[in-house]
């Protein structure tokens, strides 16, 4: 339940590892679970928030970058450029773990905002007294892991793999069939860098190898003994699909009535219950039906109940026994 309780005595600790609609449900320290599991193509993140909120959440944000280094580290390890993280807390929670992120090689994308709107806080709030704005919002922070050749980011090894070819940077453009997005964007070395499109990167790939400084070949090859096709350079970017009319703002009441988990008494059976609805709209836009689902700090599942009524396979741990029965109870005993 949060400040330290657990989710009640109702549920019995089940125990062991349940297989429920598609997903695998394992009751413990998901960093034991972890080799396990197959790689991922979607990890969704919504762990400690550094506000005491369940038994082992940090007293504070402080706190959070030592909680999550591990898990980190182990996501990096068990990462590919095709994998993409979304990471739920607080804003400064968040922030305070970036620099974990990034360390272990998860570039950010975007951040992403639910606001929950003045429901979240009517009749809570005495503005009178509060000393600062009400807080309606929580983040899903999005990263993707970043691809390296010879350990150099692609942006950076797009353009000097060009430059070996001895062609001027505005033969790019040529090359790619553009007027000068090549040079704009596709070799630009800012924030403005795009990511070539696999059948720009194929034209571009055929016009080094066909003009470049022949001493040079084989030019943008991941193995050094043929150049990339659009296939392999397709697999070096993780997959998104936006929707039509989505922004970053995710303007969503909070969860209430029937849609909120509750334990006998009506209590909420836990403080942090997330959407189904914004669950499938990330893991959607990342991920294609039977792709690998982790959701390392299970809860209710939230996550891995959406993903799993998407046709992706999902794979969750949760080490408090009170939560972990209410989630699983949650998926069909028996089923796809």
């Amino acid at each position: 339940m949060g400040r330290g309780r657990r989710a009640g005595p109702a549920a019995p600790d089940p125990g062991g590892r349940l297989e429920r609609g598609g997903a695998t449900l394992e009751r413990g320290d998901s960093l034991g679970c972890y080799e396990g599991w197959p790689a991922p193509t979607v990890i969704v993140s919504d762990g400690a928030y550094g506000v005491l909120g369940f038994e082992g959440d940090t007293a504070g944000p402080a706190g959070l970058p030592g909680w999550y280094e591990p898990h980190v580290r182990a996501w990096a390890a068990a990462s590919s450029p095709r994998t993409t993280l979304w990471f739920w807390n607080t804003e400064l929670g968040w922030a305070s773990v970036h620099p974990v992120l990034a360390r272990h090689g998860f570039r950010y994308v975007g951040c992403n905002v639910w606001d929950k709107g003045l429901g979240h806080v009517a009749g809570n709030v005495n503005t009178g007294t509060i000393r600062h704005f009400p807080v309606v919002t929580e983040v899903c922070a999005h990263y993707v892991r970043e691809a390296t050749v010879g350990g150099r980011p692609l942006q950076a090894w797009l353009l000097d793999e060009w430059r070996r070819t001895g062609l001027p940077l505005r033969r790019a453009n040529e090359a790619c069939g553009v007027k000068d997005a090549a040079t704009r964007k596709y070799l630009n070395q800012g924030p403005l860098w795009y990511c070539p499109p696999p059948s720009v990167m194929e034209r571009l790939v055929r016009y080094a190898s066909e003009h470049g400084d022949p001493a040079g070949r084989p030019y943008f090859s991941l193995d050094g003994a043929r150049p990339l096709d659009g296939e392999a350079w397709a697999r070096m970017r993780a997959p998104f699909r936006c929707p039509h009319g989505v922004t970053n703002v995710w303007a969503r009441p909070p969860m209430r009535g029937a849609e909120r988990i509750k334990v006998p008494g009506g209590r909420a059976a836990h403080l942090n219950q997330k959407p189904l609805d914004l669950m499938a709209r990330i893991i959607v836009a990342s991920s294609a039906p039977g792709d690998v689902l982790w959701e390392p700090f299970g809860g209710l599942f939230s996550a891995s109940l959406a993903a799993t009524r998407l046709g992706r396979r999902a794979f969750a741990a949760e080490v408090d026994p009170g939560y972990f029965a209410l989630g699983a109870a949650r998926f069909p005993a028996y089923g796809p």
